[in-house]
């Protein structure tokens, strides 16, 4: 939608305003007791206390079981050397199969950042709460269906309520969705193809990720019928291909300025990046950019055998027996790379990622008509760990900036990707000061 509010969502945006100022929190982090959750309440800690906050951050961690609250705060606490932490954060009992529990947290906060997954099944009661009772919502879900559906069922009623959800706030997808729009800030003309290629790093311990990942990956894939149903259903008129058509890559290539050979990303970058682009050439009239996501993996030999890995786990995830195996034998079904126990300190501290992009465009006053791009851009966002550091950095920064920076986010409310939510915000700058940094390696003209 273009324009101002409308007077219906101009008083639901005031209301909001009003009440959120006399919430007893700012945020609160729902699910603070789970895996993810534990980094998530350490990371709002370590922000609450840095020396450029101008004003107090009261917060509350939320969950079943008021002994794990506390031990997560105590073990935050111990980490970071502030011993009257747990008495300086609240703590909120709930529940997600109970509606009142979850609505009696949504209104003591002004913002939820929402750890609970798989979103599939356990993320619909958060949004609803939210919504129902002027709240705004935060998530790192990697679930494209998820993410979709809350779109289409809840867009306008968080529009009416002036609230925002948005969702895929952590390492998805927000180094993908941002890195191509700083992408396209930094083009001398118009960008209007990308490629990304996530590059992951690890120390001597080697990678290990937890498992409520590899659920939430199973059930997205054993669920792809009912996503591309959900897509056929919205009808939405295709985005336009501006400029030369970004050529598909075989399943394993070569990228020869990584050296490194490469396949395609089945994260939720992919879904995001074009929610993204297509908000931003429907309602702020910006050219939209192609985009496509692959992952390296070193040699032929690696991607040969990822490559077929991947077959085999797309086949066990069709039937009901493949995916019970998968969820008990994590594991073994994903040689090592997932388990029930999660990283070690020393693998989190020995990870780290880097997406690079290859962009091209076309320079200032070149038709995109029948000419060949002649602009390319390689830019890069660099980080640590992806799932445990830089996914709780990622979320707290978009929880400050919603915080922060009303006047840069879009009119009004709704259910947004981090792009289209923080677009004109200073969400990069948040990143970069925080060790998820943003650069432009190469750019010229040819």
């Amino acid at each position: 939608m273009r324009g101002g509010l409308s007077p219906l969502r101009a008083s639901a945006h005031c209301l909001f305003v009003m009440a959120t100022e006399q919430r007893p929190f700012q945020l609160v982090v729902f699910g603070a007791s789970g895996f993810t959750g534990q980094f998530v309440a350490e990371e709002v800690a370590r922000e609450q206390a840095t020396p450029e906050r101008s004003s107090r951050l009261p917060w509350a961690v939320a969950g079943r079981s008021r002994e794990k609250l506390q031990r997560v705060l105590e073990r935050a606490a111990l980490k970071l050397g502030r011993p009257t932490l747990s008495s300086e954060v609240g703590i909120i009992i709930c529940d997600i199969t109970n509606p009142a529990s979850l609505d009696e947290m949504a209104k003591q906060t002004t913002l939820v950042l929402n750890c609970v997954g798989p979103y599939r099944f356990y993320g619909e009661p958060v949004v609803k709460a939210c919504i129902e009772n002027g709240t705004s919502c935060i998530d790192i879900s990697g679930e494209p269906e998820f993410l979709e559906l809350m779109y289409w069922k809840y867009h306008e009623k968080a529009a009416e309520k002036g609230v925002y959800i948005i969702g895929s706030s952590g390492f998805d997808s927000i180094p993908a969705d941002l890195g191509v729009i700083y992408t396209r800030n930094k083009t001398n003309g118009t960008l209007t193809a990308v490629e990304s290629f996530l590059t992951i790093n690890s120390g001597p311990e080697g990678l290990c990720i937890h498992d409520g990942t590899w659920k939430s990956a199973i059930y997205g894939f054993g669920a792809k019928s009912s996503l591309r149903r959900l897509r056929s259903a919205s009808n939405l008129k295709p985005v336009p291909v501006v400029g030369q058509k970004l050529k598909k890559r075989w399943p394993v290539s070569y990228c020869k300025e990584l050296c490194a050979y490469s396949l395609p990303f089945l994260g939720s970058d992919m879904s995001v990046v074009r929610r993204t682009q297509r908000y931003l050439h429907e309602n702020l009239e910006e050219s939209p950019v192609q985009y496509a996501a692959c992952v390296t993996v070193g040699s032929i030999t690696s991607a040969i055998k990822l490559m077929f890995a991947g077959l085999f786990f797309l086949f066990f995830v069709r039937f009901g027996i493949g995916r019970q195996l998968l969820i008990k034998f994590p594991w073994l079904f994903s040689f090592g790379y997932f388990s029930k126990q999660g990283p070690t300190q020393k693998q989190i501290d020995g990870s780290s990622f880097t997406v690079t992009f290859f962009g091209q465009g076309y320079s200032q006053g070149l038709s995109t008509e029948k000419n060949k791009p002649n602009v390319r851009i390689c830019t890069q966002v660099k980080g640590p760990e992806a799932g445990y550091v830089a996914t709780p950095i990622a979320m707290v920064q978009a929880a400050m900036t919603l915080l922060n920076d009303g006047p840069d986010l879009p009119k009004g409310g709704g259910v947004f990707t981090p792009g289209a939510a923080f677009s004109r915000t200073k969400l990069i700058d948040r990143l970069n000061q925080r060790g998820i940094e943003f650069s432009v390696i190469s750019s010229s003209e040819v």
